[in-house]
């Protein structure tokens, strides 16, 4: 990695201290909201929006203020038909808002690095972050196993194909989300690093983004967290047939459904919104029947 711009390197939370904060939020009665920070040009809903370091660091502390207890940092866009970047580039783009935010929100907030290439997530946790968010599950590249091992931090493995085409849907996507964990055992990743994601609104139909959601507790079945990113995507949008920036109520019904199934964290982009609906769900969901007999 380059480190001529000024980059100084630091590792802020050790394994230890990484682990017990990520424990503490996966096993709480509540459920943890990861607040979306893209410092890219061209996602989807948000692009452009938070490039400088001022205004990414605002948002951030913004969101934190809102609720959010997870800071999910990307620096290359996701969205159908976005051009990679280089890892040289990504790393331009997230390592300075990374050190920024960590040191505007010190210990209020984890950061996690939405990144499927090795060396930008081995960088980002040496910068400050916490968590790998990972979209092509440990699949793209082999590395990124082998740095979760060594660095002890927790990985977000998302379900994701490059070929979207299915045998039968639920029992391929558990099928896929067991290699990728495969993966990580072999590379010597513990179970308690291991978060799942769906991969809602990713080599799926509109269809079969609707079937994997109304089955998400197959997935909370495998028995470990399970994160729930569907805000403001395109299944909201195809559904209720509005535009990006009206979907906050589509985005809520998506979140209420996964707290009933067994979801433990959602990203989102309206931390202030959609943490009514998760507050709400959760006094539902963790009630206790005894208390009130």
């Amino acid at each position: 990695m380059p480190v001529d711009d000024g980059w100084e390197l630091i590792v802020v939370h050790t394994s230890s201290s990484r682990m017990k904060k990520h424990q503490e939020i996966v096993r709480s009665n509540r459920t943890a909201i990861m607040g979306i920070l893209n410092v890219t040009p061209d996602s989807f809903s948000d692009g452009g929006l938070y490039n400088s370091l001022e205004t990414a660091v605002q948002r951030a502390l913004q969101m934190v203020d809102e609720g959010a207890d997870i800071i999910d940092i990307g620096g290359e866009s996701t969205r159908p038909g976005h051009a990679p970047v280089s890892a040289d580039e990504e790393m331009r783009r997230v390592i300075p808002v990374i050190r920024a935010v960590r040191e505007a929100v010190g210990d209020r907030a984890l950061i996690s690095v939405d990144t499927y290439k090795a060396e930008v997530a081995r960088a980002a946790i040496h910068a400050g972050a916490d968590w790998m968010n990972d979209i092509w599950g440990l699949r793209r590249d082999p590395q990124m196993a082998v740095a979760a091992a060594e660095l002890g931090c927790p990985v977000v493995i998302m379900h994701n194909r490059e070929v979207a085409s299915y045998e039968d849907l639920m029992p391929d996507v558990l099928r896929d989300l067991r290699q990728s964990i495969e993966i990580a055992k072999q590379a010597g990743m513990r179970d308690e690093q291991i978060i799942l994601d769906p991969g809602i609104g990713f080599a799926k139909t509109h269809e079969e983004n609707l079937i994997v959601m109304n089955h998400l507790e197959e997935i909370v079945a495998m028995g470990y967290p399970v994160l729930l990113a569907t805000s403001r995507k395109r299944v909201i949008r195809h559904t209720l047939d509005l535009p990006v920036d009206e979907l906050v109520e589509g985005t809520a019904a998506t979140v209420a459904v996964g707290i009933v199934k067994g979801c433990r964290i959602v990203r989102v982009h309206d931390v202030r919104l959609i943490k009514r609906t998760v507050m709400m769900s959760d006094a539902i969901v963790y009630s206790d029947v005894n208390s009130i007999q």
